[in-house]
């Protein structure tokens, strides 16, 4: 059983690091392996909805970024964790954008997978992005794991987060609780709901 951590902040140790890894030790501590993935600080190139996915398996971008990501996933895991910094109120955009394309193109890797998403911020902002990266998961029938209270951790300066007691006690029954979810779902071996084939309507017809 593995979980991969995408850690969606450009500082690689920073705050939002600190609330992932305290996901990751509960994990371990429950027999299941980690990895974390850091999104880094260069520019992520965004979807272009160009749909060359859909044809070939893979994003038409040849990024390392994504290759990280998309190789991780087809290597096989059982449950996936984002945090995100908040800025202006939403997740990093650079998160987004690489998400946008991983979603895109790993749809059927994902499916049931369960998932969560941890966010971190100095004051405000944080239930805002909390929902916003839910939303990548409730499209691809990913079950999202709670936890005793919004997954969501404070602290401005580098190692403040250590300091959310609230917070990281918050990341540790999330840890707990997608153990054991992937623990009951067993999702690789039991399969999953059939699906009905999908029907595609806008406001037009």
């Amino acid at each position: 059983m593995k979980v991969l951590l995408i850690n969606g902040s450009p500082r690689e140790k920073g705050n939002t690091f600190l609330a992932l890894s305290e996901v990751a030790k509960t994990l371990e501590s429950e027999g299941v392996d980690t990895e974390i993935i850091h999104i880094g600080k260069q520019a992520v190139q965004g979807c272009i909805a160009c749909a060359m996915c859909g044809r070939t398996g893979r994003c038409t971008f040849h990024d390392d970024l994504y290759y990280q990501v998309i190789r991780a996933v087809k290597d096989g895991i059982d449950g996936l964790v984002v945090g995100s910094p908040v800025y202006y109120g939403g997740p990093n955009g650079s998160l987004c954008a690489l998400l946008d394309r991983v979603f895109y193109s790993l749809g059927a890797e994902l499916k049931f997978k369960p998932a969560a998403s941890v966010v971190v911020c100095r004051r405000g902002g944080a239930s805002a992005a909390f929902d916003r990266l839910n939303k990548y998961f409730s499209i691809l029938n990913m079950p999202i794991v709670s936890s005793q209270y919004w997954n969501m951790v404070y602290g401005q300066t580098p190692g403040q987060a250590a300091q959310d007691e609230e917070g990281m006690q918050t990341m540790r029954t999330l840890g707990r609780n997608m153990a054991w979810m992937i623990k009951r779902l067993n999702v690789r071996e039991e399969g999953h709901p059939s699906l009905e084939s999908p029907l595609r309507t806008n406001f037009i017809r």
